[in-house]
């Protein structure tokens, strides 16, 4: 397998050491690198740019051009001697995102943003030339969590998406009816009707939730207002001055659907889809911490239900069934070795099969000592991870450290990728979020030197 590293913020923690970083990457099996977001993080949390912005391209779209901030040109300076590096070496360069950006056209003529954003990816790319292309985090993505959670809940119309779906041509009124009707129907559960319906498949589940024509009117939005702003993406980033690859990190395949980012369609837009291969436990975005927030916030609208007909309401709607996971105590168990083999193993087999080019799909892996706040996971859940989706026929990942990469990490990595690396006080390279070997010596050196 190809590893590729999520080279992330602070990047003041790379710039002035990247060769030494850079060459103990390439050993270990790294061919590729994101890297983002595209700022610079100063002492009182003010964030500035990584490259001085062109006016004159975001006129040239017809928007305004941010407004004027601070530069570090040494920062600078050293940001593009690490790019130079890394394209030197002949790796894939993308960016996390396109920068700060500038000023938006009206919601009515450009309601998806599309216009607007493709001109701080032009200028992103026009200033970054060694970058291939850029990724957008969760294109399209709609809401996911049943409570209220990271920003957002399942049953609402966020803050400005009622003036894209008013500038679509959407019934702002029959929109709130039928979130409103799902809303009151997922307080209204029974254990008799759940373990009726939900081994039933699509019908007898869109009869325990009562889907009308205002909720499928609902659905239906969501999952065209997510595909038609990648569509609109696409459009914008084919029309700039050079080629420039387009990247995108939906959730993981079981949750697409609620999401509404359809794999397979993405493929048609997308050069690279990066499917997140998130299964953490609490934090967000993990697959565990989700699941377990949809079983508790359905036994407190509905009290009735025990937690294994939660888990089968979840089943229901995602098809995600956890081995060995009935209760929520059974989550703090950790993860077996069929989760990899049936779970892992199968979210990558329905990522690679929609989207058609094994050459396209790249998941996202992060694990480590708080991915996205959640449970740590050791160096045992990432090795099932890849070996999972290597089995199922993944040819590259990306790392994505969090907070940083671990030596059992970088163990793990080496070993799948390239020259595995070789722990001992001598090293050229230590992971930086594990001591080294002598950090507890305090200042002692060995009298021998074998």
């Amino acid at each position: 397998m190809e590893a590729w590293i999520f080279v992330h913020n602070p990047l003041e923690r790379y710039l002035t050491d990247f060769k030494r970083i850079f060459d103990a990457w390439q050993e270990g099996g790294v061919t590729g690198i994101v890297v983002g977001y595209l700022h610079f993080e100063l002492d009182d949390g003010t964030r500035i740019p990584v490259f001085g912005s062109d006016p004159a391209v975001y006129r040239s779209f017809g928007v305004d051009p941010p407004a004027e901030t601070p530069r570090d040109r040494e920062k600078e300076r050293l940001f593009a001697a690490m790019l130079d590096d890394a394209a030197n070496r002949g790796w894939h360069i993308i960016t996390f995102g396109a920068g700060l950006g500038g000023g938006r056209l009206p919601v009515e003529e450009d309601p998806y943003g599309a216009i607007s954003h493709a001109a701080a990816v032009q200028d992103s790319m026009n200033a970054l030339p060694q970058a291939h292309g850029f990724l957008i985090d969760g294109p399209g993505e709609q809401h996911y969590e049943l409570a209220f959670h990271h920003g957002g809940e399942l049953f609402e119309i966020r803050p400005g998406e009622d003036e894209r779906f008013g500038a679509l041509g959407y019934d702002l009124d029959r929109l709130q009816r039928g979130i409103e009707h799902l809303w009151t129907r997922f307080h209204q559960l029974t254990p008799a009707e759940v373990r009726y319906r939900a081994p039933g498949g699509m019908l007898a589940g869109m009869q325990l939730f009562d889907i009308n024509e205002d909720a499928l009117y609902w659905l239906r939005a969501r999952r065209e207002t997510a595909l038609g702003f990648m569509a609109a993406t696409h459009e914008q980033v084919g029309m700039l001055n050079r080629k420039v690859e387009l990247g995108g990190i939906p959730r993981t395949a079981a949750f697409s659907s609620l999401t509404c980012q359809d794999y397979h369609a993405m493929a048609s837009w997308f050069d690279f889809i990066f499917p997140k291969h998130y299964y953490w436990h609490r934090g967000f975005d993990g697959m565990y911490g989700t699941v377990s927030r949809w079983v508790q916030r359905l036994r407190k609208w509905n009290p009735t239900l025990t937690e294994e007909d939660a888990f089968d309401v979840v089943k229901l709607l995602f098809g995600i069934d956890l081995p060995g996971v009935r209760t929520l105590m059974d989550m703090e168990m950790g993860f077996s070795d069929e989760f990899f083999s049936t779970i892992v193993y199968g979210e990558t087999r329905r990522a690679l099969e929609a989207i058609g080019d094994t050459d396209k799909c790249i998941c996202w892996v992060s694990t480590g000592r708080a991915p996205h706040a959640g449970d740590a996971m050791p160096a045992r859940d990432l090795y099932g991870i890849l070996n999972a989706s290597r089995e199922a026929g993944l040819k590259r990942f990306l790392f994505h450290p969090d907070p940083d990469i671990g030596a059992p990490e970088w163990h793990i990595l080496t070993n799948f990728c390239g020259n595995p690396w070789q722990e001992s006080n001598d090293a050229v390279y230590w992971p930086p979020d594990t001591p080294r070997l002598d950090s507890f010596s305090h200042g002692r050196k060995p009298t021998r030197t074998d």
